[in-house]
């Protein structure tokens, strides 16, 4: 019998915002800093390109990207005010975590 190995890949949910903060993007990505980055080049969804979101005001970091995905769901089927309640109680001021990351090196 054969046994095959199983790689489990880390999966990150994150929360995009415009300048002003009134527009919010949800994703789900392998690798956060690629992804956030190819945002805040112009490189993301169409979403992210019309509306310029390329601030990231929250992530959340889990084990499997499986797990990411169904979050992801989850939170896209939120309220607008239950999305704004989560990011205030990890970044009360929204402020743009893009710096937090890229210095942090054991972001995964």
């Amino acid at each position: 019998m054969r046994f095959q190995n199983i790689v489990t890949q880390r999966g990150y949910v994150y929360i995009l915002s415009n300048k002003t903060r009134r527009v919010l993007y949800i994703g789900v990505t392998g690798n956060l800093v690629k992804r956030v980055w190819l945002h805040r080049q112009g490189l993301g969804s169409e979403f992210t390109q019309k509306y310029r979101t390329k601030y990231l005001i929250h992530y959340e970091s889990f084990k499997h990207i499986e797990r990411a995905i169904n979050r992801e769901k989850q939170l896209k089927n939120w309220h607008r005010e239950w999305k704004l309640n989560l990011i205030r109680e990890h970044n009360p001021k929204f402020r743009d975590l893009w710096p937090k990351i890229l210095l942090r090196r054991n972001y995964f």
